[in-house]
């Protein structure tokens, strides 16, 4: 039924019965279970991956070129990321901060998907997070990389203006470790991750206690949680949920 602003109070199919996995921010994006990825919604920035005029918006699944996208994939604000089931890693969307991890000025955007280097990223859910002007992704050696803005220490590589550090990293750089299992990132500047043993580690703005830490005192570097039996990550605005 029509709801009073215009929009639905009770679900609404969306045409088609092979969708397997979907993420949602300004535009939202669905797989198939055939490698097919489809955006549609709000395109600011070419968020949409659509190769179309910013603000082109579009109000029925329309797909991205290629058939061979992973499940693995996020959106955030106005920027995208994911994989390919041949490892490689593709962003593409707004990029006033480094975001897009291009080595691109800032004021640039890309509205198609676009290649960073490598082929060794790891296409399995939950190996790529995007966050508040950053990204976070694993790779299949159990190496975590981040780039984009860290004014609040998100970036997680010991680097924040308030210690001297650089304020944004215009592509991947490593985070320190080799076991890094899967990452989360919420709205508000901040990320966790779990390691292969099973410990949960975190990192960023930490003004209402997000990292679980027993303090509100922002991070550059992970910390870990305490605990070594986690397992799960749910990301929430800014509210973490993780399974032990």
């Amino acid at each position: 039924n029509p709801a009073p602003s215009g929009g639905f109070s009770s679900p609404v199919q969306i045409p088609g019965t092979t969708w397997d996995a979907v993420s949602i921010a300004y535009g939202t994006f669905a797989r198939k279970s055939d490698g097919t990825l489809w955006s549609w919604g709000e395109n600011s920035r070419g968020v949409l991956g659509q190769n179309s005029p910013v603000n082109t918006h579009l109000s029925s699944p329309t797909q991205i070129p290629g058939t061979t996208w992973s499940d693995n994939f996020k959106t955030f604000d106005s920027n995208a990321i994911a994989t390919k089931t041949d490892g490689t890693l593709w962003v593409w969307g707004q990029n006033n901060q480094g975001q897009l991890g291009l080595s691109q000025p800032n004021s640039a955007y890309t509205s198609s998907p676009t290649q960073l280097p490598g082929t060794t990223w790891d296409t399995r859910n939950q190996k790529i997070a995007a966050g508040y002007g950053c990204h976070y992704a694993i790779k299949t050696d159990g190496t975590m990389w981040s780039w984009g803005f860290t004014g609040q220490g998100q970036l997680g590589q010991n680097q924040s203006p308030a210690g001297g550090g650089v304020e944004q990293t215009s592509s991947p750089t490593q985070i320190p470790g080799t076991t890094w299992k899967i990452v989360g990132s919420a709205w508000y500047s901040n990320a966790l991750a779990i390691k292969t043993d099973g410990s949960l580690w975190g990192w960023g703005l930490n003004n209402y206690g997000q990292l679980g830490i027993n303090d509100k005192t922002q991070r550059s570097s992970p910390v870990q949680i305490p605990g070594t039996t986690w397992s799960k990550l749910a990301e929430g605005s800014s509210i973490y949920y993780a399974n032990a």
